[in-house]
């Protein structure tokens, strides 16, 4: 998991402090402090894993002694039925991070589950999927996380990444040539993207001096004329009504990316179910 551990248990102390305040009022009246419990998790549809180690974490914050056994890894594809794992221990620990855990390993596993759609898509052409800034506020990290599982690539994770000149910053600043020439004077060293919407602004974009040009909901044929008039002499990013019948067709326009905001800002969760095992009886 090539995540900060510390960061994600900040984020998950949160997240347990929002959905447990003041305690678990029916997982506690229901069962005392030594009752032991398994749940089993299966997957409802097929997917790409994402988030199982952060689901665990869940559950060993609440209670360090408990059982998280998976028979997946992230990165993993899983069909409809497939048991994913098992987690066993204390019931008052697993009833009450089981909605938190399923939370983030579903969101998590359907962000995965696009990208690997996307990316599948595409393959074969030269050119490279992105994610965006469209994450869900406070689970930026774990969302570009599920990207990269899928197969996909982060774009900007903040906004100190790279300069990037959207449309209200054109009309602001009056126009493409000195909005680029305000950043390359005060930030000279850093990459400066600029959107566009046809292929005036491109022809602007790429004498200013642009670094990335990105082709906003254009057709197909201006976007083939666009990679055309701007060579190699800066890289092209497309972007906007993105989907998966239409993106290998943006691909072989000769883009160098396709960034997708619906890989994060829309995502529909990976139906994954957790069932209690029925305890035993004499």
């Amino acid at each position: 998991m090539d995540l900060n551990r510390a960061d994600v248990m900040d984020m998950i102390e949160r997240w347990l402090a929002e959905d447990v305040a003041g305690g678990d009022v029916t997982t506690s009246s229901l069962f005392g402090d030594d009752h032991q419990g398994a749940c089993r998790l299966t997957a409802k549809e097929p997917g790409i894993l994402a988030g199982l180690e952060i689901a665990g974490m869940v559950f060993h914050h609440l209670d360090p002694a408990i059982q998280w056994d998976m028979a997946f890894r992230d990165g993993d594809a899983v069909k409809a039925g497939d048991r994913i794992g098992a987690v066993t221990g204390r019931t008052r620990s697993i009833l009450t991070g089981e909605r938190l855990a399923l939370n983030l390993l579903q969101r998590m596993s359907g962000i995965a589950t696009a990208a690997r759609a996307y990316v599948d898509a595409v393959r074969g052409c030269d050119v490279t999927v992105l994610d965006t800034r469209k994450t869900a506020p406070g689970m930026r990290m774990l969302d570009k996380y599920a990207v990269r599982t899928g197969g996909a690539v982060n774009h900007r994770m903040t906004l100190h990444d790279l300069a990037m000149i959207k449309d209200n910053h054109i009309r602001l600043a009056g126009g493409i040539t000195p909005a680029v020439a305000a950043i390359r004077k005060t930030q000279p060293d850093i990459r400066i993207e600029v959107e566009t919407e046809d292929l005036d602004g491109v022809r602007e974009a790429l004498a200013a001096g642009a670094d990335i040009i990105m082709l906003d909901n254009m057709s197909l044929d201006m976007m083939r004329e666009a990679v055309r008039i701007i060579g190699q002499r800066a890289r092209t990013e497309a972007s906007g009504n993105v989907t998966l019948d239409r993106i290998r067709a943006i691909a072989e326009t000769g883009v160098n990316a396709i960034s997708i905001g619906a890989l994060t800002h829309s995502v529909r969760a990976l139906d994954i179910s957790m069932k209690a095992d029925e305890p035993e009886t004499d």
